[in-house]
């Protein structure tokens, strides 16, 4: 089995979207704020070395359907093809949480978004196509809960950012057993980081 990391920010009380997704807000209503530590040019010396950590390459990648776009319940004629542009950064195999068939979409740089019915066929299909390097559970909230249930995370590492968004989406609700033992702790004005080995 590949090692399996999942890379979130999260606000202070425990969100890590915003409310009410839509095209112009993908991380949902304010979500923006948790990720401007790796968005800010310059960064500081610390962030950087973390949004290093965060683009790493993976040999394959898992989201939720959310992460991937706004589009709701069947895909019609939606011809939606990720919020990043014809390059998105992953480079390799993502496999899309979704209860609705759609044909794989192959994208410039290597991704190629394929569409799954479950976390456990897309882990067992990311397991075949990363080999030896790692897979990242990218997100979104959802899509780490079922990772935790599913006891395959070895990594976790949490960019808290010093936020309180009042709701939106929650990482660890309903995950009641989780043992986490924080193995490095980096700080910057803009977020701490804390990089968790998953037992």
């Amino acid at each position: 089995m590949p090692f399996v990391t999942s890379h979130m920010s999260i606000s202070l009380d425990g969100f890590v979207a915003g409310p009410d997704q839509s095209e112009d807000n993908p991380i949902g209503v304010d979500g923006i704020k948790l990720h401007r530590w790796h968005l800010n040019d310059p960064k500081h010396p610390i962030d950087e070395a973390f949004t290093q950590r965060l683009l790493g390459p993976r040999g394959a990648y898992i989201m939720g359907r959310n992460m991937f776009g706004p589009v709701r319940g069947e895909w019609g004629n939606s011809d939606w093809r990720g919020w990043w542009g014809p390059e998105p950064p992953y480079h390799a195999p993502v496999f899309v949480l979704t209860h609705h068939p759609h044909d794989a979409i192959e994208m410039e740089g290597g991704t190629v978004f394929n569409f799954v019915d479950s976390f456990d066929a897309a882990l067992a299909a990311a397991t075949k196509a990363a080999g030896d390097r790692p897979i990242d559970v990218a997100g979104g909230a959802s899509a780490v809960r079922q990772a935790f249930r599913a006891g395959c995370l070895n990594e976790l590492v949490l960019d808290i950012i010093p936020v309180v968004l009042g709701s939106g989406e929650r990482m660890f609700d309903s995950v009641s057993d989780l043992n986490a033992e924080p193995v490095e702790v980096a700080t910057s004005p803009l977020a701490t980081h804390i990089v968790y080995r998953i037992n």
